[in-house]
């Protein structure tokens, strides 16, 4: 293969049989120490073996201390057009080779096993009428170019969903090509794909409503200028593009103009779902430029480096004018349509983030998971804790919140404030637990256990709490109820290994149930960390059901 056929700045891809890797070639020649033309690239990957230099002499410069490497030219395919690419793959003998090289399992003895898909000839049949399909997926088939406008237009006139993922085009303005030709194009996927934006001749994607931006990347001066190229999306997915800030600008109509600050994202009437998923957003600050996004239902933050919650209160609203920006271009509320924020995988670890949540007017789902406030082995919050903090939320975690859960979370959630604020003022508990007063009331709890005096948590954390232990299984026949003292940080775990001795029953996942005079089911203990404290179990005792039948009480 020529030097002549690469050069510098184009995408490639390893044509290294099981391989995906995709990188943009930054230099063509002579390597010293080493015969003939090789090609230096940065891999997208960031998998390679230097950062453009080799013995001490630089070449070019990667993205990373070891993204780069050097390989033969015949090594790397500069692509092929997005009609070859669709036709390989749908008009092709049967499937393309790389397709049959996935249709195995794998044996006990790690040897490859063909296997049949059954009613894969009439797929195949029916992806070969071109003009009849609804979803093309190209993904890492080299796609660079357009090719024939001619030959395009027409031959997808229902394709709606179009997978481009790790594919090789230049730049925005030959991904606008393809999707002209494809008028009912609905949901487009780009993902790993290093394209650049451009500043002129840029496309407008005027039919998309989905859009998905993973691992590209992408800026969010970048994602500012594709603002106006996607005047109806309603998802916008950028995860994994290590974004760290949000840079709102109010641009005029050139987007070769410098643009001016502003302190709220604009535009996107439409959208409904924006995903950060995957990148090092730190400060909530940042977050909060998106809360003037009317129609936003949805927003995933999940893996990002989130630490802190709050819900915005910029009473600047209510005046003339905020950063120049007129009232007309504001909502009255902040994020006043989200009803869904995922926050899994981040560092959130207080409480006062949790009860800030419940100042989203409109928010019903929340995830939380893997994060330490979630996590009670790491000091965190168990989820009927969480539950009684929360008092809209309808799903938590990805479980839907029953009202049956929602009502016994709630009262756990009271008797534990009762049990650890003993002899503090309305204010300490308000402090710390702004819906206390609110579900003491809601549930019609008495309030006595407040009446101990100002020494009295710490002498019954220390102390010994009296338990009635009942077994209600039928494997070992009648027993009669055990009442024990034990400490109370005694946990669930230690609880269930004690009522195996006190019991004399074999060993066995025990279930342990709290039963309490005001709720007619008892609640089942499933954290095996919590303690008699975190189960809400006073100075006045508890009543702990056992069984270790299959049987559900």
């Amino acid at each position: 293969m020529a030097e002549s056929n690469f050069e510098v700045g184009q995408r490639v891809r390893s044509v290294e049989k099981g391989t995906r890797k995709i990188g943009t070639v930054k230099y063509i020649g002579p390597v010293q120490g080493y015969e003939g033309i090789w090609a230096g690239v940065d891999w997208d990957d960031g998998e390679g073996r230097h950062n453009g230099s080799v013995n001490g002499v630089r070449y070019f410069e990667a993205a990373g201390d070891k993204s780069a490497s050097f390989v033969r030219l015949h090594s790397l395919s500069k692509g092929v057009t997005f009609l070859e690419a669709l036709l390989r793959r749908y008009k092709g003998d049967a499937t393309s080779q790389e397709e049959q090289d996935e249709m195995y399992v794998l044996s006990a003895s790690q040897k490859r096993v063909s296997i049949q898909h059954v009613g894969v000839s009439k797929i195949q049949e029916k992806q070969m009428r071109l003009e009849n399909l609804f979803h093309v997926s190209l993904e890492y088939t080299g796609v660079s170019s357009p090719g024939s406008m001619q030959e395009i237009s027409g031959l997808l006139p229902k394709l709606e969903e179009l997978d481009l993922r790790g594919n090789l085009l230049p730049d925005l303005h030959a991904l606008g090509l393809i999707c002209e030709q494809l008028p009912a194009l609905r949901v487009l996927d780009i993902s790993d794909s290093h394209m650049k934006i451009g500043s002129d001749l840029l496309p407008i994607f005027s039919n998309l409503r989905t859009l998905v931006l993973n691992n590209c990347g992408i800026t969010w001066e970048q994602v500012e200028k594709l603002k106006k190229l996607l005047p109806t999306i309603e998802e916008l997915h950028l995860g994994g593009n290590k974004l760290r800030t949000i840079e709102p600008s109010v641009e005029d109509t050139s987007f070769s103009s410098v643009s001016s600050p502003s302190t709220f994202v604009q535009g996107f009437d439409f959208l409904r779902l924006l995903s950060l998923e995957g990148n090092e957003i730190e400060n909530w600050e940042e977050i909060v430029k998106l809360s003037q996004l009317s129609r936003l239902e949805q927003l995933h933050l999940s893996k990002n480096m989130l630490k802190h919650i709050f819900y915005p209160n910029y009473s600047a609203l209510d005046q003339g004018s905020l950063n120049g920006i007129e009232p007309t271009n504001v909502c009255n509320k902040p994020f006043k349509n989200l009803h869904c924020v995922l926050l899994g995988g981040n560092k959130i670890e207080d409480l006062a983030s949790v009860d800030a949540l419940n100042n989203f007017p409109s928010l019903t789902e929340v995830r939380l998971s893997e994060n330490p406030i979630n996590d009670p082995t790491k000091g965190g919050a168990s989820r009927y804790i969480l539950i009684g903090r929360l008092s809209k939320i309808l799903m938590l975690n990805g479980s839907e919140v029953k009202q049956r859960e929602r009502k016994d979370s709630e009262i756990r959630y009271v008797r534990l404030v009762m049990t650890t604020m003993q002899g503090k003022s309305r204010e300490e508990i308000l402090q710390q637990h702004p819906r206390f007063y609110e579900l003491k009331a809601i549930h019609d709890l008495p309030d006595e256990n407040l009446s101990f005096g100002v020494t009295g948590p710490q002498k019954m954390a220390a102390g010994l709490i009296s338990i009635t232990l009942t077994y209600v299984g039928t494997t070992a026949g009648e027993k009669a109820p055990i009442t024990k003292k034990l400490p109370a940080t005694t946990t669930v775990g230690k609880l269930k290994m004690l009522c195996e001795g006190f019991f004399k029953l074999k060993p066995t996942k025990l279930r342990l149930f709290l039963k309490e005079e005001d709720t007619p089911f008892p609640t089942p203990l499933i954290d095996d960390m919590e303690t008699l404290v975190d189960l809400g179990i006073g100075a006045n005792g508890g009543f702990i059901l056992i069984d270790d039948t299959d049987n559900k009480l």
